[in-house]
């Protein structure tokens, strides 16, 4: 059941309710409790405007300028000045689903009471949330510490009436027209709410969801990836039987095994080459063999991303904090390591699962390799060159997630007068997890394409129910079956976008019940 509205308290929000607004426009609405929250720091905030001893980002400047004291009449335009310099983004603009996440996140930090904005600023930001006004934000700006500063900052201006937004229809519009047109008033910000609309993991932590959100479903259609190679290049079940698995216990491994029992249950082409008298082969290549090690790492890997993320999102990210005793404090909550490790770990992981796909795909295309299907899975080869390109396309992008995979977050380059001394680049990791996904999802299409076709030239054998019901499915989807040479761009394409949407992983399902 889709989420309509996201109720946002000073708890952590949930991924999914993440995903329902990023992705399906889900509207926000502040909780009575997060509201109270809010009152109760922004009192404190108040007092400490009126003390005579200089409060970090109350009464003074920023950063390296954290010594220079504001006077009273100057500290509107303290914030709104920072929030114009701090909106240094450069480079193309991030997606909308990518702001909208970044949006809903810092909201919730908000709601937690702990930055000192007042309830009217967190109303404001909510409603253009809810309007669906998309500040325009850039690729480059965040180190990832103090945060994702810039894409913040970005949205900030949008809330003050400055800079680009997207409306809902995807036309870009300067914001305070934006904000008028949606009944939106521009926010005047008060002492410390400008640090507090840009101090956040919120950026790279959203992404970091969206890309575990997807790699949850790509993974488990790897599984079903593997499984009609393992069956249309005549492999076998055996290695992976429960209890060999069981001697290694990985618990993603396990998962990954038992999807490949599930899917190869019932396959008369497996049957057929189960005598050893009919077949002399002892062992599989290891990209057939060991595909529930590797899935199974990915999935280790992605279920310790996920506990990160859920840390994160349980968390009050700002400098400096409202305590709960009424204590404003400097922190470093802001520093992004933990989500910038997690993101390129799983870039690495992303990297290998898509390698041994690709390995799989280019089997089928190897006479050599593929136990009796003609070269490169041609009608007639030599006019028909098959799909010897698809596989091409597939070692592309493999070799761009090896670059791909190559860690940000080692890359520290200090910054603000070298009071910002070591940063995270965490932002830079989870972009580039982004593309790797995407660039997965490419590739295990391309198996699924390759697989398919290689199941029907199997003929009179029939595949097992499961593997079969993806085949027709992907046939149903625009991914025709053998015969002479068509584009081939367009069945990447279906297949693709089969696999986004879920539909691969529906098809199986149908016959098995849920995947692991």
């Amino acid at each position: 059941m889709d989420i309509e509205v996201v109720e946002v308290g000073p708890g952590p929000v949930t991924p999914e309710q993440v995903v329902a607004v990023a992705r399906r426009g889900a509207r926000v609405e502040l909780r009575p409790d997060a509201l109270a929250a809010i009152d109760a720091s922004r009192t404190v905030i108040e007092t400490l405007a009126d003390d005579s001893q200089p409060h970090y980002g109350v009464s003074t400047g920023f950063g390296a300028l954290a010594t220079t004291p504001i006077p009273p009449e100057r500290r509107a335009q303290l914030q709104r000045g920072l929030i114009r310099s701090h909106a240094a983004g450069a480079g193309p603009e991030v997606e909308r689903e990518v702001v909208r996440a970044l949006m809903l996140l810092r909201l919730s930090t908000l709601a937690t009471g702990r930055t000192g904005v007042r309830r009217e600023t967190a109303l404001a930001y909510a409603a253009m949330l809810s309007a669906g006004l998309t500040p325009v934000v850039h690729e480059y700006g965040s180190l990832g510490c103090s945060g994702d500063l810039a894409p913040l900052a970005h949205v900030a201006l949008a809330l003050i009436g400055e800079g680009s937004v997207t409306m809902p229809d995807g036309v870009a519009a300067p914001a305070g027209e934006a904000l008028a047109r949606a009944g939106l008033a521009p926010v005047e910000l008060a002492e410390k709410e400008g640090l507090a609309l840009i101090n956040g993991t919120d950026g790279m932590l959203g992404m970091l969801v969206l890309a575990a959100h997807d790699l949850t479903l790509i993974l488990r259609t790897a599984d079903v990836a593997a499984a009609m190679s393992v069956e249309a290049l005549l492999g076998t079940d055996a290695a992976f039987a429960a209890d060999l698995q069981a001697l290694r216990p990985h618990p993603g491994q396990a998962d990954s095994a038992a999807n490949l029992r599930t899917l190869l249950a019932g396959s008369p082409i497996l049957a057929s080459h189960r005598d050893p008298a009919a077949c002399t082969r002892v062992q599989d290549a290891y990209s057939l063999r060991c595909a529930p090690q590797v899935h199974g790492a990915a999935r280790d890997t992605l279920a310790h991303a996920n506990a990160t993320a859920e840390r994160e999102l349980a968390s009050a990210v700002d400098n400096p904090v409202v305590t709960p005793d009424g204590r404003v404090e400097s922190n470093g909550n802001f520093h992004g390591a933990p989500i910038g490790y997690v993101a390129d770990f799983l870039a690495i992981a992303v990297a290998d699962v898509a390698s041994m796909s690709e390995r799989r795909t280019d089997r089928f295309l190897d006479r050599g390799r593929s136990n009796g299907l003609p070269p490169f899975l041609a009608d007639d080869p030599g006019v028909d060159s098959g799909l010897m390109i698809a596989q091409y396309t597939a070692a592309g992008i493999v070799s761009e997630l090896k670059r791909l995979a190559v860690p940000a977050s080692v890359d520290s380059i200090p910054s603000s007068a070298m009071q910002e001394d070591h940063v995270s680049m965490g932002w830079a990791a989870a972009r580039k997890l982004r593309r790797a996904v995407d660039g997965l999802r490419s590739v295990v299409a391309i198996e699924l394409l390759t697989a398919a076709r290689g199941l029907d030239l199997r003929r009179p054998l029939e595949p097992g129910p499961a593997t079969a019901a993806v085949r027709d499915a992907l046939r149903a989807a625009g991914a025709p079956g053998p015969g002479p040479d068509e584009p081939v761009a367009p069945q990447i394409a279906a297949v693709t976008a089969a696999v986004a949407d879920g539909s691969v992983l529906a098809a199986a399902e149908a016959v098995t019940g849920p995947l692991r």
